[in-house]
């Protein structure tokens, strides 16, 4: 079944074209606008999906070498995400729907972060637990079946990737911050800056406070090493991660555990989680690199898998800005 994925929840315009297991397309266009502001524009997100949509998937399709009329279904992020975003890419897949007689299936963005796995070779195994770590969520989910979640824990303020942004536009690097910092990190030590793990208890994260802990660092020494603070960071915010999942290994006790989302795609947290897996004797899976950030492919495949069993979304389902895994049925 060939299936176009459209995704638009925030400031990537991502097409995706699959058939069954088969990637043919994974175009991505990331917006560069925002960096001057230290963070996404609602509004410019969406102006930028506009204008940006079509090119980018005229240029999947070419990738592909496919036509419109070959699609058999169209699968699109829903929510959660920035409303006006999401009506951008729910308008389009409508449009399609109605115009090429094809069915579409609307698609929870973090549902799309879970099937990325589904995209590598290895696949987990039913019952898994997903860290799902990115700029706009961090949590942790017990997948105890296909389409079947229990959410152990989220993020109480603000979430890991939103931390590295906020964290980078303190140190006076570039949007988004993530790549930055772990660059400057990869220089550091992190010894020479002592920063708080966060601990909030339970399975729950929280980053407002390391953020602040640097904001003050920064203050009060004027002449701070930029690489140490970046690496004394990068390890709290990191360890962090470490801890709080290996409570909830140890509470749902299973034997695979997959890390997702954009943040997945540092190198540092890789060989964190994947010392974790050896520690604890488990499976770990992390998606391609290409397949971490926000991206069609993913949508495509999470919304292919959908609609095998529920079928198609009625063409008056509408864009939400919050939706839980556990919602979903």
């Amino acid at each position: 079944m060939l299936t176009l994925g459209i995704e638009t929840s925030c400031d990537e315009t991502g097409i995706g074209l699959i058939d069954d297991d088969c990637i043919l397309a994974n175009v991505v266009s990331s917006q560069l606008a925002h960096t001057k502001y230290g963070g996404v524009v609602p509004e410019l997100a969406a102006r930028n999906h506009i204008r940006t949509i079509i090119p980018v998937m005229k240029n999947a399709f070419d990738v592909a070498r496919h036509r419109l009329d070959d699609v058999e279904l169209i699968s699109v992020t829903r929510g959660p995400g920035l409303m006006g975003a999401l009506l951008v890419g729910l308008s389009i897949a409508k449009s399609l729907a109605i115009a090429l007689k094809k069915p579409m299936i609307g698609v929870n963005h973090l549902e799309g972060h879970v099937y990325a796995l589904s995209l590598a070779p290895q696949k987990p195994q039913y019952p898994y637990l997903i860290l799902l770590v990115s700029g706009g969520h961090t949590e942790l989910v017990l997948v105890k079946e296909e389409f079947k979640y229990q959410t152990l824990g989220r993020t109480v303020d603000d979430a890991c990737g939103e931390a590295f942004d906020k964290v980078a536009k303190i140190l006076g690097l570039p949007y988004p911050g993530g790549p930055y910092i772990e660059k400057e990190a990869r220089t550091g030590n992190a010894e020479n800056v002592r920063l708080p793990v966060p601990k909030p208890g339970g399975f729950n994260f929280s980053y407002a406070g390391l953020k602040t802990a640097v904001l003050y660092y920064t203050k009060d020494h004027q002449d701070y090493n930029l690489s140490d603070v970046a690496a004394s960071f990068q390890e709290s915010a990191l360890e962090h991660l470490i801890q709080v999942t290996e409570r909830a290994l140890d509470h749902v006790r299973v034997e695979h555990l997959g890390v997702v989302g954009g943040v997945s795609v540092n190198k540092r947290l890789r060989e964190r989680f994947t010392e974790l897996s050896m520690r604890k004797s488990i499976h770990l899976y992390l998606p391609d690199i290409q397949h971490c950030t926000d991206n069609g492919v993913m949508i495509a495949r999470a919304g292919a898998r959908r609609f095998r069993k529920y079928g198609p979304s009625s063409l008056t389902v509408d864009a939400v800005a919050r939706e839980a895994l556990d919602a979903l049925t």
